[in-house]
C-alpha cells in the first residue's frame, strides 16, 4: 500500500471512529476541508505541519497516521515493505521500522536534510520519545527547552508542548526515534510464532 494511501485510510478511519464530518475536522484542525478531502482520497501528500494539526484535532499522535492496517500474521517488518514518507515542505524522510502487529512501541528512522526545519504547533498528547542520533547534527526544541545533538547522543523528551526539529549542519542528519504509543501490547501467541 502506497504511503499516501495508508495516510488516507487512517485519516478516514480515525475521523469515522469519532463521527467527525470533514467540516468539523477542518474547523478543529485549521486545515481546509478541501485539503482534508484531497488527503483522504490519497491525492495530496500533506506536510508534517498539516498532519500534526489533523492528528491533534483527532486526539491521536502523528505517528498513528502512518499505521498500516494490522497484519497479525507476522511480527516482522521487512525492509522493502516498511512505509516511507517524505515531507513535501522540508524533504525529511520518515521510515516506519516497526511491524504492523499491535504494539506499544514504535521505531522510526528519520533522514533530515541539511538546513531544514519542521515546527509542530501542537503537542503530541504526552508521548515519551527517545531520539538517538546516528549521523549528522540536530537542534531540537520542545517548549522552552533546546538541545543540540550530534552522532551518538540520545535525547529523552516528552512531546507535551510545541516542538521544532532543525538540522543546522551542511549534511543530512539521520536518527532513530523510539516512542511509546497508546496501543495494545503484542499478544503472546504472535510473539511465540
Amino acid at each position: 500500500m502506497d504511503i499516501n494511501q495508508i495516510i488516507a485510510h487512517r485519516l478516514r478511519e480515525l475521523r469515522g471512529a469519532r463521527a467527525m464530518t470533514l467540516a468539523v475536522l477542518a474547523e478543529q484542525s485549521g486545515v481546509s476541508r478541501s485539503n482534508i478531502s484531497l488527503i483522504e482520497r490519497g491525492e495530496s501528500s500533506a506536510t508534517a505541519t498539516v498532519l500534526d494539526k489533523l492528528a491533534a484535532a483527532l486526539g491521536v499522535p502523528v505517528a498513528s497516521l502512518f499505521e498500516k492496517p494490522a497484519d497479525v500474521s507476522s511480527p516482522i517488518a521487512r525492509a522493502g515493505e516498511q512505509p516511507v514518507w517524505t515531507d513535501p515542505a522540508s524533504g525529511y524522510v520518515r521510515r516506519t521500522l516497526s511491524p504492523t502487529v499491535p504494539s506499544s512501541i514504535q521505531l522510526v528512522e528519520i533522514t533530515f536534510p541539511a538546513g531544514s526545519r519542521v515546527a509542530y504547533e501542537t503537542s503530541s498528547h504526552d508521548i515519551d520519545r527517545q531520539l538517538w542520533m546516528i549521523e549528522g547534527q540536530m537542534e531540537i526544541t520542545v517548549g522552552a527547552s533546546r538541545w543540540e545533538l550530534v552522532a551518538g547522543d540520545c535525547l529523552l523528551m516528552r512531546l507535551d508542548e510545541p516542538s521544532t526539529y532543525h538540522n543546522p549542519g551542511t549534511t543530512a542528519a539521520r536518527y532513530l526515534i523510539a516512542q511509546v504509543m497508546q496501543a495494545p501490547i503484542v499478544p503472546r501467541a504472535i510473539v511465540e510464532r
